[in-house]
C-alpha cells in the first residue's frame, strides 16, 4: 500500500427504534460514506458503531450485513457498543467510525444525517457543497 495511510471516517444518524428504520438508516449513512470517500472494500480495516440505549430493535452491524451499500463488506470486522449515557444527550443516535486506508494527504469526508447534523455542525458545514 504505497503512499497510503490509515484514516478514520466518522458519521452519525438518528433513527426510530425498529429493525426496518435502523436498517434503512444504516444503509443510507454507509452508502453516503462509501460514495463520498470513494471507498473500496479492500480499503476498510474495520467499522465500529455506538448506539444510544433507546435503540434496541437491531444491532447496526447486523443492519449493515443485511444492506447493499455498493461494496461487499462481508470480510470487514464489525463492532458495536452502547454510547455512554450523558445528561441532555441526543436520543436515537447511531454513530460510526470506519478505519480505512486512503492515499496520504486525503481528506476523509465525515457524514452526519437524519438529525445527527446537530452533533457536529462544524463538520456538516465543512462538507456542504
Amino acid at each position: 500500500m504505497q503512499n497510503m495511510r490509515l484514516y478514520s471516517i466518522r458519521g452519525a444518524t438518528c433513527t426510530e427504534n425498529s429493525s426496518e428504520k435502523i436498517t434503512e438508516s444504516i444503509k443510507n449513512l454507509m452508502t453516503l460514506i462509501v460514495k463520498k470517500n470513494n471507498l473500496q472494500a479492500q480499503d476498510i480495516v474495520n467499522i465500529q458503531y455506538t448506539v444510544t440505549s433507546d435503540l434496541t430493535a437491531l444491532n447496526p452491524a447486523t443492519a449493515l450485513r443485511k444492506s447493499d451499500i455498493g461494496i461487499d463488506v462481508s470480510h470487514v470486522p464489525l463492532f458495536c457498543s452502547q454510547e455512554p449515557e450523558i445528561e441532555g444527550m441526543l436520543k436515537k443516535v447511531i454513530r460510526v467510525m470506519i478505519t480505512v486506508y486512503m492515499k496520504e494527504g486525503s481528506s476523509p469526508v465525515n457524514i452526519y444525517t437524519g438529525g445527527a447534523e446537530v452533533l457536529r455542525p462544524d463538520i456538516v458545514k465543512e462538507n456542504s457543497i
